[in-house]
């Protein structure tokens, strides 16, 4: 190993918890020596609880044991294979969610053949008993069984065992949303099976970490609508398993459950477009988590209440007028000890104009480490500058990163940010967002470098004509440059969803010291 390599290991690690540290080494001595039996007698018959299924999710069960997850559809013919990893760990572990239980018409036979199916394999079960994807399965087998009210002993004994490996593999050293996906499951465990020990380390983790991982604007804290959205969703059906088995929960509990929903919804409502489409930033995908609308539907059905609020800690600001919706990124990447999904893409944004989406970001279409997840979490793969073609902060493998640009906010006012960062070490950039006039602006100022470029990603379908090398059409949009050097239309690959990419329309600006960027709606 070079020393480029351990300077990169050392500028990641210093900014883990000791408790991931401990755990990542305790998990891995102890799995490595001590085989341990995770298997424990369930002395009671377990009554379905009351369950009733607010939203269906998308088809990925098509019959006859073909599945399709992350747009990539495998037939089984007659052996169902749960340790299938040929399309990659994420489309694995999809397979082992069992989110399929949910989807709509889905019969009560095929649920209880492929549960069954499933728990004759548990010895042989390798990526779907590790602890994340066990969490979001138990709580699906509830569901399906107590919606259907399906009294099954074996089943029963399958998932009390699954518990049992949850509770003992909790997710210490990841942190994050997996350890808050670990608290939601084990909040259904406790009640589904009475069980005072699941109840209690719920409690204990939905206290800590709903209260560790919000900002206090709302938003998750590692900052991606799309995860955002997800633990929204969990959160929900927490709080409607509560109240469709009222007095099963403990009422303070129940109530900060409301309270930090309450929170996420606010800042859901603040970031989404007027189309109800969310900021696709850092590691979000479409066709994943439930659209806005569904989940604000879904908490009107639970009388949850909630109002827009200013951003602020997250980072994000969300400027308005009657024709632009303007998204802008001038905070830090995520939280230090767990930027997994964080992109290099400080100072980004997103416009949409009358409702429409015209600058995007590209998402992402893949988890695997290759070239397209370095190319998705690069800096020129967002609406910001780069310097030298660097990356602002140093993202690599699947889920790490080094060293990040710290953000300095100049000035912070309704309608206009100033912030500076320092991501490219000697050279600083400093960049204006403001709404005023009905025109969004881009002021960008940079100290040092080489080669400045700003980057603008257009959404599909958008034709982009260039009239003197520095004005530009697109549709109804006019969008003009000042102090710059020359433009290029370029080509990138948008993510329509994982698995999924097409090609669309990029202009990158090239700029000496000074940037002026002005857009309007003309028509």
């Amino acid at each position: 190993m070079n020393f480029s390599k351990l300077k990169l290991i050392y500028h990641t690690v210093k900014h883990l918890r000791f408790k991931q540290v401990y755990y990542r080494i305790y998990y891995t001595l102890r799995n490595k020596f001590f085989k341990k039996e995770y298997s424990k007698i369930l002395n009671k018959e377990i009554q379905p609880l009351v369950w009733e299924n607010t939203i269906e999710y998308n088809t990925s069960y098509l019959g006859d044991n073909r599945f399709k997850f992350l747009n990539i559809e495998h037939d089984f013919k007659s052996q169902i294979d749960w340790n299938y990893n040929a399309y990659g760990k994420l489309w694995t572990y999809n397979l082992n969610y069992f989110d399929f239980l949910n989807q709509e018409s889905f019969s009560v036979e095929n649920g209880l053949k492929l549960i069954k199916n499933y728990s004759k394999q548990d010895v042989q079960l390798k990526d779907g008993k590790e602890p994340y994807p066990i969490s979001l399965r138990v709580i699906n087998w509830i569901k399906f069984l107590s919606k259907n009210q399906i009294l099954d002993s074996d089943i029963n004994q399958t998932i009390y065992n699954h518990f049992q490996v949850l509770l003992h593999n909790l997710e210490y050293h990841l942190l994050g949303n997996h350890l808050l996906e670990n608290a939601f499951a084990l909040f259904f465990g406790g009640i589904y099976f009475n069980d005072k020990i699941l109840a209690d380390k719920a409690e204990k983790l939905l206290y800590s970490e709903l209260e560790e991982q919000l900002f206090e604007d709302g938003a998750h804290f590692e900052l991606s609508p799309m995860y955002h959205q997800i633990l929204l969703h969990r959160l929900l059906d927490c709080i409607s398993l509560a109240q469709q088995n009222s007095g099963k929960v403990n009422a303070n509990l129940e109530r900060f459950l409301q309270e930090k929903a309450v929170k996420m919804l606010s800042w859901l409502q603040t970031i989404v477009f007027t189309n109800g489409d969310i900021p696709m930033v850092n590691d979000s995908a479409y066709g994943i988590s439930l659209h806005a609308t569904q989940l604000f539907e879904y908490a009107n059905k639970l009388q949850l209440i909630w109002n827009k609020v200013r951003l602020k800690s997250s980072g994000y600001r969300k400027y308005s007028d009657e024709n632009l919706e303007a998204f802008v990124d001038v905070g830090p990447l995520a939280i230090d000890y767990q930027p997994g999904h964080a992109h290099a893409d400080t100072f980004n944004f997103i416009l949409y104009a009358n409702g429409k989406p015209v600058l995007v970001d590209p998402a992402v279409s893949t988890y695997e480490i290759n070239d397209t997840r370095k190319r998705e979490r690069a800096t020129s793969s967002h609406n910001t500058v780069t310097i030298d073609d660097k990356n602002s902060s140093q993202v690599w493998s699947g889920f790490r990163v080094a060293k990040r640009a710290e953000v300095t906010i100049l000035q912070d006012e309704l309608t206009k940010v100033v912030a500076a960062h320092n991501g490219f070490r000697d050279c600083k950039h400093k960049r204006l967002f403001s709404l005023e006039n009905n025109t969004f602006i881009i002021e960008d100022e940079v100290a040092g470098g080489n080669e400045l470029k700003a980057h603008f990603h257009f959404a599909p379908n958008c034709e982009i004509e260039v009239i003197d090398n520095k004005k530009l059409l697109v549709d109804a949009v006019e969008i003009q440059f000042f102090e710059h050097q020359k433009l290029e239309i370029q080509e990138y690959y948008f993510a329509k969803g994982y698995n999924t990419t097409i090609i669309a329309k990029k202009v990158v600006v090239l700029f000496t010291e000074k940037l002026r960027t002005e857009i309007k709606v003309i028509a």
